[in-house]
């Protein structure tokens, strides 16, 4: 059977067709981005198909319905598909064919597409952490408001406690400020209401992952963050060795070599998931400030988890830590 190599261009509402077959790519036309447009798109593909698509938001639901219909389905890593992000002339056509001609080649850089376990687990910290950077945008307002009232710093240490309201609502503020206060408050205490349901949820499902109690066998490493670093990783099994689990969370150096000249190293190159990365930098935080053998690894250099010297110990001359 000819082999043949489709390329969708994904957008909100249509994807562009691409078809490459005996070296000949040729356009197919668009086809509706809805449930029942992808499964008339699947009914017409044969077993022997292969589609890829550029990694974007409904990517994962498209994948899915195409899965199983096909021989492959590879989605595309954007940063990497250099044909497409540099290119001159760049439109739905023309990114279509591309996909199309690198995944005839076997030249296409894919991404693992997770589980529907691990992408809701993604989803839920997703909505976790967006529900905390919403919750500090709006304390940061209040303390706008004190700021530009001249409003002294209060004395107690958590400015949003149930007792420490009483300071804040005595404080000499316009009448627009104070009920500007009372507002960014209630939506404060939804937000907190929203977080501890969310925090439920994550907890059952951190109770019931043998990863993540492993994880929390590490000095620094809470719920949380473990259950942050199990949904950006998914499946450990598939990295095949340490170095490769670093590189995918952007944490190891960036290298330069070229010619005969000695290889450079860099800082680090926050490739990958930023809030697991994150995570992490938190995680070694508080690991820095448990006492044992992780907080002396961490602070060897002299300067604790926040050192951002370019210079790492061998690997050999790293302590082992609880749990690793």
């Amino acid at each position: 059977m000819t082999r043949r190599c489709f390329g969708l261009d994904v957008h909100r509402e249509f994807a562009q067709v691409a078809i490459w077959q005996d070296g000949v790519v040729r356009h197919a036309g668009q086809i509706v981005a809805t449930p029942e447009g992808l499964r008339l798109f699947a009914d017409s593909l044969a077993p022997s198909d292969e589609v890829a698509i550029e990694a974007t938001c409904n990517t994962h639901a498209i994948a899915r319905l195409l899965e199983g219909r096909v021989a492959r389905v590879v989605v595309s890593n954007p940063q990497k598909t250099r044909a497409i992000a540099e290119a001159k002339v760049k439109t739905d056509k023309v990114d279509a064919e591309v996909l199309a001609q690198l995944s005839a080649a076997d030249y296409l850089p894919g991404v693992w597409l997770a589980d529907d376990h691990t992408h809701a687990l993604r989803r839920q910290v997703a909505r976790r952490a967006h529900i905390v950077r919403q919750r500090t945008r709006l304390k940061n307002q209040v303390h706008s408001i004190l700021h530009r009232n001249l409003v002294p710093r209060c004395p107690a240490a958590d400015l949003f406690g149930h007792k420490d309201r009483a300071w804040l609502a005595e404080q000499p503020l316009p009448p627009d400020e104070h009920r500007a206060v009372g507002a960014l408050l209630r939506q404060l205490d939804f937000h907190a209401e929203e977080l501890r349901v969310i925090d439920a949820e994550l907890g059952r499902a951190g109770l019931a992952s043998a990863e993540v109690k492993r994880l929390m066998t590490i000095p620094g490493v809470d719920a949380t963050v473990a259950l942050s670093i199990v949904a950006a990783v998914g499946d450990f099994g598939r990295f095949p060795s340490p170095e490769k689990l670093v590189s995918y969370l952007g944490l190891n150096p960036r290298g330069r070599q070229s010619g005969g000249q000695p290889a450079s190293h860099g800082r680090i190159t926050k490739q990958g998931r930023a809030h697991a990365r994150g995570m992490l930098v938190e995680a070694a935080w508080a690991a820095a400030k448990t006492p044992g053998r992780c907080a002396r690894s961490l602070s060897a250099c002299g300067r604790g988890a926040g050192c951002r010297s370019r210079w790492s110990p061998p690997r050999a001359s790293w302590p082992a830590c609880a749990g690793s």
